[in-house]
């Protein structure tokens, strides 16, 4: 500042008597110098003012049109990412579905293969019966078989020891025969 009032009035010194020159007393120069002082700003500043408004606004526009570009690719990977959803929901419900298929075919599988062991194991328990039974059977027979000869063979001893005689005409009778078809031979 020092340097500027300094200026000032050593052009004072300079000017020719009754010339252009500056007035150094603020009070009386105020309007002019800053009518000067503007004037000088907007000759010199027009052009670093419009450049810097013009570097401004073509800041501001390319961070809009980098907005308007960022915008538009969220969109695009947003429409995507969509697709891709939708396309996971249609395969989840897919993989839903064939899943419960699978486990009605396996309940099926299941039920048909419970049927097929009941039915081999009453065929099993069935044959089984049929064979105890066949068994038993077998075995009551064998022991009437054997009551029925024990009792033949007392009726028959019985009826030996109480007729002996008989016993002995029935053995002559049959030796007797034996010879007599030996001869006969």
């Amino acid at each position: 500042m020092n340097n500027s009032i300094h200026l000032m009035t050593s052009l004072q010194y300079w000017s020719p008597a009754g010339g252009f020159g500056l007035n150094t007393n603020l009070l009386e120069t105020n309007l002019i110098n800053l009518t000067v002082v503007i004037g000088v700003l907007i000759y010199f500043g027009k052009g670093v003012l419009s450049t810097l408004l013009s570097n401004r606004k073509e800041a501001i526009l390319s961070t809009i049109r980098d907005a308007e570009e960022r915008y538009q690719e969220a969109t695009k990977q947003l429409e995507e990412a969509r697709e891709r959803l939708n396309q996971a929901k249609v395969k989840a419900d897919e993989i839903h579905r064939n899943g419960i298929d699978q486990i009605e075919r396996a309940k099926k599988e299941l039920i048909q293969a419970a049927n097929e062991d009941s039915k081999r194991l009453e065929e099993s328990k069935n044959a089984t019966l049929r064979f105890e039974e066949q068994r038993a059977i077998e075995k009551i027979r064998q022991q009437v078989s054997r009551l029925a000869m024990n009792r033949a063979l007392q009726m028959l001893n019985n009826r030996l020891n109480l007729d002996s005689n008989l016993h002995e005409r029935i053995i002559d009778y049959h030796i007797g025969w034996l010879i007599e078809s030996h001869n006969y031979s």
